[in-house]
C-alpha cells in the first residue's frame, strides 16, 4: 500500500459555546470557509481533482445537518463532481474522517481527499435537540447513556485521581495555552470570519462580520485557589468541576491528504505522513480510559513503544481521565499537550480530532520531534489514536 501524506492541516480558533466569537456563526459557514482556505493555500491542487471530502460531526442535525459534508463542499465552491459526506464517532469524528480518507488512499480508492470536522455546540446542544434513549436499553444497561461527567467521576473514584491533582492539571493547561497564545505558537490557526447581529433603532438586526484570531476560552489568570473553590457539577460528593472539565466550544479543522504518487506528480510539499489509526472499545461508564487502551493497540501494531513517541495530543475531556491515561501509560507529562489542551482551549466534539491533528503537526515542527500520537476518549465507551510522522 502507498504511503499517505498530509499536505496541509489547519483549524479555526475555538470559541466558547453561547458567548464566544462564533456564537452567531453557523457550522456550515465555519467548515466551508476552512475548505476554501486550505485550497487557496495549496494552489497546485485544483478543486476538481479532489476525490472526496469527509467531515466529522458529533451531532449532525439542525444547522449542521442535511449531510453537512456535502453541503460544505458545495458552499466552498467545489465543482458538483466532488462528493462529500458526514461521519460520526462522537469525540473522535474529526480524526476518524482523516483516517477514513487515509485508509481509502492506502487502498487505492482515492488519490487526494480532505478530512475534517466541525461542531457548533452553541447551535446544537450536547446530546442533540431531542434526546430519546431506548427505554428498554436504559433499564437493562443504563451505562450506554450515562452522562460524560459521571464517567469522569467514575474514573476519578475508581482510580484515585484526587481533586487536587485534577485542579493542578487544569491550571497547567491554561498556563501553557496562555503562553502559546501570547507567543503565537498556534500556527495552524487561520483567522476566521464570524457573524454578529446588532439591533438597529428600527427594531431589526443588522448582520455584521468580524475576524476571530485566537482561541477565546483561555484564562491566563486561572489559579489553583480559584479552581479549588468551584463546586462539583455532576455529583455532590464528587471532584469533577467546570474548571477541571473541557470547555464546550465551537470550531472546525481540516486536512488535505494525498498518495505518495500524487504528491510526486503534482510536486506537493507534505508536512507529515499519516501512518495509522485505531479505535478500541472500553466500558461505557468509564469512557475516559479509552486512550489507555487505544494508544497501546496503535503502538503494538506499528512495533513502537511509548518512549518512541515524541509528542502526544491527548484530548482533555476531563482532567481525571487525562491524568489516568497519562499515569496508566507512563507518558512523560512534558510530552503531553505542550501548549495546553481542551480544558483551556475547548473541545468542539466533532472537530476535535481534526483540530488536534493540525496542532500536533505544528508542535512536532516546533520541537523538531519526529513521531506524534493524537488520542481521545469517546462517548459510549471507546478510545481512538492516530499515528503521525513529521516530514
Amino acid at each position: 500500500m502507498e504511503k499517505v501524506y498530509i499536505v496541509d492541516a489547519i483549524r479555526t480558533p475555538g470559541t466558547k459555546r453561547g458567548k464566544g466569537g462564533f456564537k452567531d456563526t453557523r457550522s456550515d459557514e465555519l467548515i466551508s470557509f476552512l475548505l476554501k482556505e486550505v485550497m487557496k493555500r495549496q494552489d497546485k491542487i485544483d478543486k476538481k481533482i479532489v476525490d472526496d471530502v469527509t467531515i466529522g460531526c458529533a451531532f449532525p442535525e439542525s444547522e449542521q445537518g442535511l449531510n453537512l459534508g456535502r453541503v460544505a463542499v458545495q458552499l466552498a465552491g467545489f465543482p458538483d463532481s466532488v462528493p462529500g459526506f458526514t461521519i460520526n464517532r462522537f469525540c473522535s469524528s474529526g480524526l476518524e474522517s482523516i483516517a477514513i480518507t487515509a485508509f481509502k488512499i492506502k487502498a487505492g480508492g482515492l488519490s487526494i481527499g480532505i478530512g475534517g470536522g466541525v461542531e457548533s455546540m452553541t447551535n446544537v446542544p450536547m446530546g442533540g435537540n431531542v434526546i430519546r434513549p431506548n427505554p428498554e436499553a436504559s433499564d437493562k444497561n443504563p451505562e450506554i447513556y450515562v452522562s460524560m461527567g459521571i464517567t469522569a467521576e467514575n474514573v476519578a473514584k475508581r482510580y484515585d485521581i484526587s481533586r487536587k491533582d485534577q485542579d493542578e492539571f487544569s491550571v497547567l493547561s491554561h498556563q501553557k495555552a496562555a503562553n502559546a497564545t501570547k507567543n503565537k505558537l498556534f500556527k495552524e490557526i487561520i483567522p476566521t470570519p464570524a457573524n454578529k447581529y446588532t439591533l438597529q433603532e428600527n427594531g431589526t438586526y443588522k448582520k455584521e462580520t468580524f475576524i476571530v484570531e485566537d482561541d477565546d476560552g483561555v484564562r491566563e489568570d486561572t489559579t489553583f485557589e480559584g479552581l479549588s473553590k468551584l463546586r462539583p457539577v455532576f455529583s455532590a460528593s464528587g471532584s469533577v468541576t467546570a474548571g477541571n472539565s473541557s470547555q464546550m466550544t465551537d470550531g472546525a479543522g481540516v486536512a488535505i491528504l494525498a498518495s505518495e504518487t500524487k504528491v510526486k506528480e503534482l510536486g506537493l510539499k507534505p508536512i507529515a505522513e499519516f501512518v495509522d489509526y485505531v479505535a478500541v472499545g472500553c466500558a461505557a461508564d468509564e469512557m475516559g480510559v479509552g486512550p489507555s487502551v487505544a494508544i497501546p493497540a496503535l503502538l503494538k501494531r506499528n512495533k513502537l513503544d511509548i518512549k518512541d513517541i515524541g509528542l502526544f495530543e491527548l484530548n482533555e475531556a476531563f482532567a481525571s481521565q487525562a491524568l489516568y491515561c497519562q499515569r496508566k501509560l507512563g507518558i512523560d507529562m512534558d510530552k503531553i499537550n505542550i501548549h495546553g489542551g481542551a480544558i483551556a482551549l475547548g473541545h468542539p466534539l466533532g472537530c476535535t480530532g481534526a483540530k488536534l491533528t493540525a496542532t500536533l503537526i505544528t508542535n512536532l515542527e516546533e520541537t523538531k520531534k519526529e513521531i506524534g500520537v493524537v488520542s481521545m476518549c469517546i462517548g459510549g465507551g471507546m478510545g481512538a489514536a492516530g499515528l503521525i510522522k513529521k516530514i
